[in-house]
């Protein structure tokens, strides 16, 4: 988004890492901001969106992509993890999109990307609550793309198969214990096993697709649900 000329606000519980994030990405200081931020608190989103409005005079899009993951099986799975899940995914989506639309209604135009998942559409066992936290993900996505598409608002989701990042990295040695396996065979018998592109996904993909659904010629997609699968879900 840096690089095609937006300026940005990031938004991360970590100070460290998003400061740093900010300053990889950042094509001129002026251009980006960094609050840290826990999107299931209201008035952290709040204060969010205030800092965009005052920086930069608006929100013109929002990329919701805040999330974590646990595995367990359902009958040992603890209510306070399901609830973290399900506030920070479900419940954060929500509240960034509730107080960034009236920025966008105000000038008539807005972006709403959501990075939903692969597991949006498809489960796996032991992700209970990220998969219900995705599917309603996708939901939400439907619904308000309808709700503001008179008014020059797009509201779409991507779901990606796994993609290397550290979330993904960290499940690599719970999936191994939890099926009985090695580390190294996790990536090949269950991250890619039912995928026909035998590999992980790169970050830089997923956001190509995010920046092509901020330009005029994906104004009349929404509502959508745009799969990077790497073929999961064609069998």
């Amino acid at each position: 988004m840096s690089e095609a000329g937006a300026s940005i606000v990031l938004a991360d519980l970590d100070g460290d890492s998003g400061e740093r994030a900010r300053e990889a990405i950042a094509r001129a200081p002026a251009a980006s901001r960094f609050v840290k931020t826990n999107v299931a608190d209201v008035d952290a989103v709040r204060r969010l969106m205030d800092t965009a409005v005052e920086h930069f005079g608006a929100v013109d899009i929002l990329v919701n992509n805040a999330g974590l993951q646990f595995l367990s099986p359902v009958v040992e799975f603890p209510e306070e993890r399901w609830n973290l899940l399900v506030d920070v995914i479900l419940t954060g989506t929500f509240l960034c999109s509730k107080y960034a639309l009236p920025h966008m209604l105000r000038r008539k135009w807005g972006r709403v990307i959501n990075i939903a998942s692969l597991h949006a559409k498809v489960a796996s066992p032991f992700k209970s609550a990220y998969v219900a936290a995705k599917h309603g993900v996708l939901g939400f996505t439907k619904t308000l793309a309808l709700e503001v598409a008179e008014h020059n608002i797009t509201c779409n989701a991507i779901c990606p198969a796994y993609v290397r990042t550290p979330l993904v990295e960290k499940q690599i040695a719970e999936q191994a214990m939890r099926h009985g396996i090695a580390a190294d065979e996790v990536v090949s018998k269950i991250m890619t096993e039912p995928a026909a592109i035998k590999r992980l996904l790169e970050p830089s993909e997923v956001a190509a697709l995010a920046v092509y659904l901020t330009s005029d010629l994906a104004a009349g997609i929404t509502g959508a649900a745009l799969d990077i699968d790497l073929g999961w879900t064609a069998r």
